[in-house]
């Protein structure tokens, strides 16, 4: 008779903790990274790498993002102003100073972490709504010196960043980028999922459900916050540097108060967890090379449409797509995948 699965039962607290708790999972787990690192960069063209290279950059940046947000609760909308930190700070160090790129992006994940705490200082002895507003006028602080940086940061014209080097190996492609940025994803990712299995992931936790409770437990709840927007900016640090260093030159105009709000727009859309902001990434880059591709359609359709008009209705259309979230689906993609999922985990008995 053939046996069906009707649940996963653990024997062990290790196979309660595994990260990886099954061998279906081992599977797709393997299978995922056979596409990654094997068979999608074999069959994308430059454009494709292209995008998947911003994907994963951005993917880094929201996890960070997700740290303040999915794990201890708080709103900050200066996230990329802290990318931008990390971005100048590497392409300066590889320009002015001539470091290469395994020196600089530590440098600049370290310091955009230390800019964090300066900001989260101030920022957590305040509550709620007014979090937000002072991470939002920190955005605008850090983008005002950038800009009046002088030959540091060569204010409009644009600072230039070297190309990534490592031992006589160039990463002067995107398909040799692709490879380096996916490493970052997955290190980063693993990473990630491992902090919230520790005290400091189980601190982010309690402090985000309740930190009165957390601070009659023991937990110093002012600590837990400042580390993690040291953490949070530290990852910014890190998507930024990687951008400065694939683009080759970066500007102001790249990191505006909107990227930080699309972050926050990922995270509704994907869920405030792990896999909830990769899913959110994704969705959200994928539906812009939607809208991209069919702008010349639209134009042509609706003349009213044509020209710069586009980019305002990618506007309005995003944001539409976030408040259809969070009307219907509030908890997520990652939320509804779950779901999914439980009615073949469960199978034959769903209920």
């Amino acid at each position: 008779m053939l046996k069906k699965p009707c649940g996963t039962f653990d024997e062990t607290y290790e196979q309660d903790s595994a990260l990886v708790r099954t061998g279906f999972r081992w599977i797709m787990l393997i299978l995922l990274l056979v596409f990654l690192f094997g068979l999608f960069p074999l069959i994308a063209g430059n454009y494709l790498l292209d995008v998947a290279i911003n994907m994963g950059i951005f993917v880094i940046a929201v996890l960070g993002l997700q740290i303040i947000v999915g794990f201890t609760g708080q709103i900050s909308m200066g996230h990329a102003a802290f990318m931008a930190v990390g971005a100048y700070m590497s392409a300066a160090l590889s320009t002015h100073v001539g470091l290469p790129f395994w020196l600089t992006l530590p440098c600049a994940a370290l310091g955009s972490g230390i800019l964090g705490i300066i900001v989260a200082m101030p920022a957590l002895k305040i509550r709620g709504f007014y979090i937000a507003v002072t991470t939002l006028a920190a955005h605008f602080i850090i983008m005002w010196i950038i800009l009046h940086g002088g030959n540091i940061t060569q204010g409009v014209s644009g600072l230039p960043a070297e190309e990534v080097s490592f031992f006589g190996f160039v990463f002067d492609s995107e398909l040799r980028f692709y490879y380096l940025a996916m490493t970052f994803v997955v290190v980063i990712v693993f990473l990630t999922n491992n902090m919230m299995r520790t005290k400091t992931g189980r601190s982010f936790i309690a402090v985000r459900d309740n930190d009165l409770a957390a601070a009659f437990m023991g937990i110093n709840v002012f600590k837990t916050k400042v580390l993690a927007f040291f953490l949070s900016s530290l990852y910014a640090g890190i998507a930024g540097s990687l951008l400065a260093h694939y683009q080759g030159i970066i500007t102001v105009e790249q990191f505006t108060l909107m990227d930080s709000i699309w972050m926050l727009g990922m995270l509704i859309i994907g869920g405030a967890t792990i896999t909830g902001a990769i899913m959110g990434v994704f969705f959200l880059k994928l539906l812009h090379q939607l809208v991209l591709f069919l702008a010349p359609w639209l134009g042509s359709v609706f003349p009213a449409l044509e020209g710069s008009a586009v980019a305002g209705f990618v506007q309005i259309f995003f944001g539409t797509v976030i408040l259809l979230f969070l009307v219907f689906e509030p908890r997520g993609l990652f939320h509804r995948w779950q779901i999914t999922l439980s009615t073949f985990r469960l199978w034959p008995f769903p209920y």
